[in-house]
């Protein structure tokens, strides 16, 4: 009777050691360049996994990633394992390696005061006809780490979900958030729902060290921020 042989597929190896996983659960600096190449091709072949297959591929070219960033499909598909598709995904991602590498890294915007809150979201929500609710999440120099719509069509009726405010302040690594929504009627006097959203989300953040530095709202010429009104 003929051995069975062994299956090299990824989803067959302990979860320690499985590269998507291990990006998952430490981060993408703790895989080797083998491990990235892994994650691409996804399997290996009959007798090798698909990290021992990206390991002979990058010792071809003295695990030099750009010079494996010059071979053709071709030279790739010489490879056991490595067909047209796998070819393609491996210089594609090179590709956009080489090409990020030549852009620019794009300063974050610093919040210096409600002035510079108004600066970076007028041209989003100025004009709108309609409520949105956004917000800043800011690191520990104040600069913008990212800004994310919290919901559309009016704060009344709607629902904070504010786990979900801090859950993604403690993934992106914030220190500081500020709230910012449009009033298309152009009034800039605050609503009690204004006032209610504002300390419902800053009693919660204390309790994480995020602080809600400010409030602003927003209209097409002119703004009104909590902070310069002593509000918050």
């Amino acid at each position: 009777m003929q051995d069975k042989i062994p299956s090299f597929s990824i989803k067959n190896w302990n979860q320690n050691d499985q590269p998507r996983e291990k990006l998952r659960d430490k981060g993408k600096a703790t895989l080797s360049d083998a491990e990235l190449v892994a994650i691409l091709i996804g399997s290996g072949n009959r007798n090798e996994s698909a990290v021992d297959l990206s390991k002979r591929i990058l010792a071809s070219v003295d695990n030099n990633l750009n010079a494996l960033g010059k071979l053709s499909l071709k030279q790739l598909m010489t490879f056991k394992g490595i067909g047209e598709a796998k070819a393609i995904s491996i210089t594609a991602a090179l590709e956009l390696g080489k090409r990020r590498g030549g852009e620019e890294v794009i300063e974050k915007k610093k919040i210096t005061s409600s002035q510079s809150v108004f600066q970076i979201m007028q041209p989003i929500l100025g004009e709108l006809p309609h409520e949105e609710f956004w917000i800043l999440y800011l690191n520990n120099s104040n600069k913008v780490i990212q800004k994310n719509q919290l919901s559309k069509g009016g704060i009344t009726g709607t629902l904070v979900d504010v786990r979900l405010v801090l859950k993604n302040a403690l993934e992106v690594g914030a220190t500081g958030l500020i709230l910012v929504h449009n009033h298309p009627s152009g009034t800039l006097k605050p609503s009690e729902a204004d006032k209610q959203i504002t300390q419902k989300l800053k009693l919660a953040g204390e309790s994480l060290d995020i602080k809600v530095l400010d409030h602003v709202i927003v209209t097409e010429n002119a703004y009104f921020s909590f902070a310069d009104e002593s509000l918050i």
